[in-house]
This record gives C-alpha cells, sequence and structure tokens, in this order.
C-alpha cells in the first residue's frame, strides 16, 4: 500500500500513525523531539491512551512503521503527507498555528508531485486556503492539493473512534482530489462526507460548539434542579430518551466543559462573527455559563465551611478526563488552584497523571492511593470519574477522615448508598 508521512506526533499523530500502520499502509511518523521519536520507536507513546502502546508495537514488529526526525527526507517519498499537530492552545483559549504554518513553509521545497496534503490538526476556517496558497508560492510548479479532514478523537477512546467513526468529513476544493481521499480512507469502514475546505474546517468547529452549548444547557438546568429540588441526573435520561435529542447528548450534570478544545472552537467562531460584525450571543451565553459552573465545588465548599483557610481537602482525579493521563487544562488543576489560593491544604491522587508532570504546574501533595488522600481530609472531592473511583471501600474512606464530607462533582456515585453510608454527599444538581 501507499507510503503516508505523519507530522506531528503528540496524541493526534501518534493514533493516527499506529491507525494508519494497523490498515496497511506503510507509515513514517515525523517530530522535531528526539526524545519523543526514540520512545515511539521503543514502543513508548508520549501520553497514556487504552491500546496505544500495544498497536505501536505491533505495527513496529511488522515493519509498517518507523518514527524519525528527518522530515525532507521523508516527505520527498510520500504521496500523502497529513499535518496532526495537536495544535497549541494558550490560557486564554487562542490557538497557536505556528508549528502547522511553520511545518508547512519547511515541506513546501520537498513535496513531490501529485502529492495530498491533508490536514487534521485544529485550525480556524479558512487556514487549509492559506497554506494552499503559501505552499504555491513557495514552490510554484509543484502539482499537489490541499485536504481538510477533521479529527474526531476522544481522549481515553481514541482507537475505537479513529478506527469507527460516525462519518469521515473530507474537504477540498477538486473533485478528483476529494476521489482520491476518498479512496486512501476506503480501508475506514465509514461513510465519507465530501465538500469544500472551509465547509469542512466549519464542521469541526460547529461541531464542538454544539457539544459545548449542550454541556452548559445540562449545567443551567443542573443549577436550576439544586435550587429547586429536582434531580437533573433524572432529568437529563428523559431527555436523552427523546428521538429529537438522542443519547448522546452531555447533557449530564457535572463540571463546565475543560481541556481547552471546546473553548477552542468558540473561541474561534467568536472571532470569526466579529470580523463579519456578528453578534455571537449564543457563543458569549455559553461561555458565561461554563466559567460560572467551574467554580461550583469551590462554591458548595464556602456554602459548608464558610472560608476554607487551613481546612484539609482530598480530591480524588487530576488528568483532564479518564482512560488518559494528560494534564492539558484540567479542571481538577484549575480547582486545586483555587483551594490552595483560598487557603486550602491540598492531598490528591489519580491513577494515571504522572507525578512529575504535575509538578511543573502546581505544588501541592500527590499521595499513593485514594485512601491517603482521605485520611485526615475535611472533605473529599471527586472530580475525574475512573472507575477504580466507584469500586473504593468507602466505609474505610469515612473512617480515616475527620469530617465525611463528599462533593461528587461528575455525580459518579450513587448518592443513596453515600448517604446510607453515613456521608454527607453533595452531587451536581441532584437537588440539595
Amino acid at each position: 500500500m501507499d507510503r503516508v508521512c505523519v507530522i506531528g506526533i503528540w496524541h493526534l499523530g501518534s493514533v493516527y500513525s499506529a491507525c494508519l500502520a494497523d490498515f496497511g499502509y506503510q507509515v513514517t511518523g515525523v517530530d522535531t523531539d528526539t526524545e519523543r521519536v526514540d520512545n515511539l520507536n521503543n514502543g513508548i507513546p508520549p501520553l497514556f491512551e487504552p491500546g496505544l502502546e500495544e498497536l505501536i508495537a505491533a505495527n513496529i514488529k511488522a515493519g509498517r512503521l518507523k518514527y524519525t526526525t528527518d522530515i525532507e527526507h521523508t516527505v520527498c517519498d510520500c504521496p500523502y503527507v497529513m499535518i496532526a499537530f495537536d495544535t497549541p492552545v494558550d490560557d486564554n483559549d487562542e490557538v497557536d498555528l505556528s508549528p502547522v504554518i511553520n511545518t508547512c513553509q519547511r515541506i513546501a521545497p520537498c513535496l513531490k508531485n501529485g502529492c495530498v496534503l491533508i490536514i487534521s490538526s485544529q485550525v480556524p476556517v479558512g487556514t487549509s486556503e492559506n497554506i494552499r496558497a503559501m505552499i504555491k508560492k513557495d514552490n510554484p510548479a509543484l502539482d499537489f492539493d490541499v485536504v481538510y479532514c477533521p479529527e474526531n478523537l476522544r481522549l481515553g477512546k481514541a482507537i475505537a473512534y479513529y478506527k469507527k467513526p460516525d462519518r469521515i468529513v473530507i474537504g477540498a476544493d477538486s473533485e478528483a482530489t476529494l476521489d482520491k481521499v476518498e479512496k486512501f480512507f476506503s480501508v475506514i469502514p465509514a461513510p465519507v462526507m465530501r465538500m469544500d475546505l472551509k465547509s469542512a474546517e466549519m464542521t469541526k468547529h460547529a461541531l464542538n460548539a454544539f457539544l459545548a452549548t449542550s454541556i452548559s444547557f445540562g449545567s443551567e438546568i443542573a443549577n436550576i434542579c439544586d435550587e429547586v429540588g429536582a434531580d437533573a441526573m433524572k432529568v437529563a435520561q428523559a431527555l436523552r430518551s427523546e428521538s429529537r435529542i438522542g443519547n448522546g447528548i452531555p447533557l449530564l450534570p457535572g463540571l463546565g466543559f475543560a481541556g481547552g478544545t471546546l473553548a477552542r472552537d468558540l473561541k474561534i467562531l467568536k472571532k470569526a462573527g466579529s470580523d463579519n460584525k456578528y453578534e455571537t450571543l449564543l457563543i458569549d451565553s455559553v461561555f458565561t455559563v461554563n466559567q460560572r459552573q467551574n467554580g461550583i465545588v469551590i462554591r458548595k465548599l464556602e456554602r459548608i465551611f464558610g472560608s476554607l483557610k487551613g481546612l484539609n481537602i482530598g480530591v480524588l482525579g487530576i488528568t483532564y478526563k479518564p482512560g488518559t493521563s494528560t494534564l492539558r487544562r484540567s479542571s481538577s488543576l484549575e480547582i486545586i488552584a483555587e483551594l490552595i489560593k483560598k487557603g486550602a491544604k491540598v492531598k490528591a491522587f489519580d491513577p494515571k497523571a504522572d507525578r512529575n508532570e504535575v509538578k511543573q504546574h502546581i505544588e501541592f501533595e500527590f499521595c499513593a492511593d485514594a485512601y491517603a488522600v482521605a485520611e485526615n481530609s475535611d472533605a473529599l472531592v471527586l472530580i475525574t470519574e475512573w472507575q477504580e473511583f466507584k469500586e473504593l471501600d468507602y466505609n474505610r474512606i469515612k473512617e480515616v477522615m475527620k469530617k465525611p464530607i463528599l462533593i461528587d462533582a461528575k455525580n459518579m456515585l450513587d448518592m443513596y448508598k453515600m448517604k446510607t453510608l453515613g456521608f454527607s454527599y453533595l452531587g451536581i444538581g441532584r437537588g440539595e
């Protein structure tokens, strides 16, 4: 099968390279980080993703997958070049396109005639057209085309989502290019949706904006449920049974969205509106609700204790979400930082978070297990919904706590069981 070059091999690129090799392509992953490349060639991915380490090792052994820092020599021999950087997002949810743009400028003189540049990095609408024009300017004689294929991976479930997606969106401004790329992706059992470049880019923004809006809607309903004594979990279950809504909509009460990805696309749409003198009222409201929701744990603790100064607060879960080791824009780290700012002493545990990486973000006591976190705590806060937190011995947890106060920010535990065990249990939107 054809040779494929995948450039940028953190989460997105490491999953893409391993999966495409598993489908039979001859894949070379490229990155400027020598340590990352060496680790990948030894079967060690840059972060935890279920099944990824095994998939990489199997395809390296089969001779279909390798990694290198030699970008120029790799792209000149590949008919398909994929840009798969996880586009950086700053603390204001603004996207940094420099890795994508700089790489495209670097490879422009090296691309072979007839190649297709497939961009899957998260970029603002209009970027793919600009990249095509830039490469054409730098290499006028080159016969090539640009395709935008938005990624739709989920941390913790990335391999399954890549191998069996709901659909594959491909955007190009040439029917011949669309034909070529549809054939390239024919190894993946999913319907293909063909469109122009800008519509494909806009699809990614619109999808994430819709998910963010759904989360903020669920948060708003949950907060009203708390005030009137209704249970938002039961309300969400009823809503999802409605055929016009569906079971996949993220309506469950909890914290607001985090990680930077949804907010990134909201910011892009907000800017697109502003640039064209369109007021994005709904997007502004989604941001407002989300910002308020991410402070709900602190507000619940202050409602119980008043001042948090000098309290021992235990936190279970540090990573952005279960099934991954990434800490990027983690809600838990933001909550911990606010607790420390208010004078609390914080202990925390997570089964996959890297202790050394955590220390690069913030200093607190990183415990060996959940029971050490609970010991002598005035309150315990559950944030990341790891399965093992559901299976803890909560009688033992209660016995070692100073006060059996449990705030379940993801409603992962049985409220009635926890109350029966003697906990003062507070969920989100449970009508307390």
